[in-house]
């Protein structure tokens, strides 16, 4: 029995806990999965939040849960605001206690440093970590991984990348998500480090220099929370916004390859395109989360027909073409969705956990650490306008 202590019951909370509960009923696991316990700041939300997804207890006091000898806790899953993610993985750790942390892996490098040593000092001791980098679970984007792999598009070229979401507009409140003190950064953290995990992990190369960078900040004022309904915007009380609402970088990595990243909550009509294109010698790749069903293949091998060649639209849920994570869901072309991306990452930790090996690579803190640096790096090159390599910031 896999016992769950979750923190966090907000977004993250959700679809953390949907994937918690399903896992053991879609994927065959060597062990079961218990929702132990749910912590979080209010009493009152926190037991109703208990009640609906059904964990079996509810707290306030996380530190006390996992000091708690008799509480049979055996993974902590951090899904709060960045800037607690050092305190409470790091506290886990040290309890002994397997460690699934929500990305980025913190809101800053200072902070993620003490998490990746804690991790190492875990691993020592048989503990594992892993960070929700959920995206990776797609099958589009588990197969793109799968093809780069072996060797299918050859020598990579070029890797192009943007993270576009419209709703960080000026009528948007002063959340956490805007503040630097709780999350760190804005949009670069937030979505530039999923389009940076899914660079490196689906090429299998690392990023070595930040040639250029752009961060910028459009909307300085946003309305401060909790504020009467009736209020008039003219009259509503404000509050500085600290993070970034849009970056743009071009990146180089090991292999030679060049990379272009662009995250914005400020992209009007774009509500979630995650999209990541790559380019090689033997064929290109393309991927658009909005349409997370579908990889776009362009076959250029030297014994392709230039007649027939074009780009190919792969409907990847064919559980005959062993597309990943499939035969554990529905027929061909019954597409999943979005939660289905966290499930399969809970069923892949619960196999690393019993030491089988995950449909694909998961990122441990380890891994999530070479992304917190190049999200680093891109911040100083935009700031100091210069290019920036990881190896002076490691």
């Amino acid at each position: 029995m896999l016992n769950v202590l979750m923190i966090g019951s907000k977004f993250m909370g959700r679809a953390h806990s949907n994937a918690w509960a399903q896992a053991n009923k879609f994927f065959k696991l060597p062990t079961a999965i218990n929702l132990h316990t749910i912590s979080a700041r209010d009493p009152k939300e926190t037991r109703a939040f208990a009640k609906k997804w059904h964990w079996q207890n509810a707290t306030t006091d996380w530190q006390s849960t996992l000091q708690n000898p008799d509480s049979e806790i055996n993974l902590v899953d951090v899904a709060t605001p960045n800037d607690v993610h050092a305190e409470q993985a790091i506290a886990a750790l040290e309890a002994g206690k397997h460690v699934a942390c929500e990305k980025p892996l913190a809101g800053t490098l200072d902070d993620a440093r003490p998490m990746l040593a804690a991790a190492k000092k875990a691993k020592r001791r048989g503990i594992q970590t892993f960070v929700w980098f959920n995206y990776r679970r797609c099958p589009a984007v588990a197969l793109a991984h799968q093809l780069v792999t072996s060797g299918k598009l050859g020598k990579i070229f070029h890797v192009r990348a943007t993270y576009l979401q419209d709703w960080g507009g000026p009528q948007t409140p002063l959340l956490w998500r805007f503040q630097k003190a709780s999350a760190g950064s804005g949009a670069h953290g937030d979505l530039n480090a999923h389009i940076i995990d899914l660079a490196r992990f689906i090429t299998g190369d690392s990023i070595t220099q930040v040639v250029g960078a752009i961060e910028e900040t459009f909307v300085k004022q946003r309305a401060l929370l909790n504020q009467p309904k009736s209020a008039k915007r003219a009259k509503q009380k404000m509050g500085k916004s600290t993070v970034d609402d849009c970056v743009l970088f071009m990146a180089r990595f090991k292999s030679g390859a060049t990379a272009s990243f662009e995250a914005s909550r400020l992209a009007t009509g774009h509500k979630n395109r995650n999209t990541i294109e790559i380019n090689g010698e033997h064929g290109s790749i393309k991927f658009d989360f909005e349409r997370m069903n579908e990889l776009q293949y362009f076959d250029a091998s030297p014994d392709t027909d230039p007649k027939t060649q074009g780009w190919a639209n792969i409907m990847c849920t064919s559980a005959a073409g062993n597309h990943p994570y499939i035969k554990a869901w529905w027929p061909d072309a019954h597409i999943i969705g979005y939660e289905h991306g966290f499930t399969n990452q809970v069923a892949d930790i619960v196999r690393t956990l019993a030491g089988k090996k995950p449909e694909v690579p998961l990122p441990d803190f380890a891994d999530a650490f070479e992304t917190q640096l190049v999200l680093e790096a891109a911040l100083t090159s935009a700031r100091k306008k210069r290019p920036v390599t990881i190896k002076e910031l490691r």
